[in-house]
């Protein structure tokens, strides 16, 4: 898989850790908050933003990036098709 985002291509789908970190700040979240909108550790937020683990490479899950691109349109919470988004204030 391929698109083009801000002038590059991405592949695959893959979420770099400074795209991470960018969009943690872009929102003004602290890595805590970040980590309760997403329902993670913050330990998660450290290393998905290091990109590695005890020396391994980490790689952002197809759900964070997807729940990243939620929040960032103003998704608080979703509970199915038949119901209205719960956007954030």
């Amino acid at each position: 898989m391929r698109w083009r985002r801000a002038g590059r291509v991405m592949q695959g789908g893959i979420m770099e850790p400074a795209d991470f970190k960018k969009w943690r700040k872009s929102l003004k979240l602290s890595q805590k908050d970040a980590a309760h909108a997403l329902g993670l550790k913050r330990r998660m937020i450290q290393y998905y933003e290091k990109g590695e683990r005890d020396g391994e490479k980490v790689k952002i899950p197809l759900a964070v990036r997807l729940a990243c691109y939620a929040l960032a349109q103003g998704v608080a919470d979703y509970h199915g098709p038949t119901r209205k988004v719960q956007m954030r204030e």
